[in-house]
């Protein structure tokens, strides 16, 4: 893959954004600091910046240039990290406050999805006086029920009895205020990373739990991560023709991770768009890179690089 070359003194400086609050911090600080590292190594002058309520003092008063965003979950990847930071003038890497926004939102990203004809399991907003058998009755069993802002399965669960929706729903409200219930879908699990509007190698995904769950995620040693994925490529062409679909329907930008599942009858179901995926040992989008020739310095830097591409808020703030 032919990339784009940078001189490192074109970025300035250069804060990394991680950590925060959220119920990601701890793989945000992970992130953060293998972006740093990579970015240090490729000659950037690039400083790790674990966010608080100070942060925007010392991005305004210590002369950064721009930012890359390596914060996980709600505050960093829900739109309101990209505004804030628009406000102050300061240029980001990916998405916008829209596309971040829209994506965070699962609700929201289903619902816009179906308007265009996307495949996407269908999907309730649960509450406190859901009435539990209605729900299974209405998109029926077993379900997915998961926040609907938070990311890396936190507070996820698969609900096989309609008397155990109240429980998984008091798991989930833990994280978030807003909580869904997803149809189930049987199948594979597969996930497309795209930089730059370009389709890197797709990854299958395999696990002993039901599910690809946090602990399948960061802690098992025995998930398997497959790629190339081992499908032909007429089909893998296709899932990468629908996650573009996808982060367009969305107005995700730079660089984005696809969550897809692939049926017995081999229909590919949307689940999520991640818009500031992991950069762990154990992130996706990193061995995706590295199948496609793309060192993990590399990559870094060209998501760096989605940050010169300045919005027209920024502009007209010059």
């Amino acid at each position: 893959m032919d990339l784009p070359d940078y001189e490192p003194q074109e970025f300035g400086k250069v804060a990394v954004l991680m950590g925060g609050q959220s119920a990601e911090r701890t793989i945000s600080l992970e992130s953060g600091k293998a972006v740093t590292t990579a970015l240090c190594n490729a000659g950037v002058d690039a400083h790790e910046i674990d966010f608080d309520k100070k942060t925007f003092n010392r991005l305004i008063n210590d002369g950064f240039d721009r930012v890359f965003i390596a914060l996980h979950g709600r505050g960093g990847e829900d739109g309101t990290i990209q505004g804030a930071l628009e406000t102050i003038g300061l240029p980001y890497t990916g998405s916008g406050v829209l596309g971040s926004a829209l994506a965070m939102d699962k609700i929201r990203s289903k619902s816009l999805w179906r308007d265009i004809g996307l495949t996407t399991p269908t999907a309730v907003e649960l509450s406190v006086t859901s009435q539990w058998h209605q729900i299974a009755e209405q998109i029926g069993l077993p379900v997915m029920v998961k926040p609907v802002r938070e990311g890396s399965s936190i507070g996820a669960s698969k609900v096989v009895e309609a008397g155990d929706l109240s429980i998984a729903w008091s798991q989930a409200n833990q994280f978030d205020g807003r909580v869904m219930a997803e149809s189930w879908v049987e199948g594979n699990e597969y996930t497309v990373p795209i930089l730059n509007d370009v389709v890197l190698p797709v990854i299958k995904l395999e696990t002993a739990r039901d599910f690809y769950d946090y602990k399948a995620k960061y802690e098992d040693n025995d998930t398997k991560y497959i790629c190339p994925c081992g499908l032909d490529d007429v089909f893998e062409k296709k899932l990468g023709e629908l996650s573009l679909k996808a982060c367009q329907c969305l107005g995700v930008t730079g660089w984005a991770r696809v969550d897809i599942i692939v049926d017995d009858a081999n229909q590919a179901w949307l689940i999520e768009v991640n818009t500031v995926p992991g950069m762990t040992s154990h992130s996706l989008v990193p061995m995706a890179a590295k199948q496609a020739g793309i060192s993990f310095e590399q990559l870094v830097v060209q998501i760096l690089a989605t940050s010169l591409a300045v919005p027209a808020e920024l502009e007209l703030q010059k």
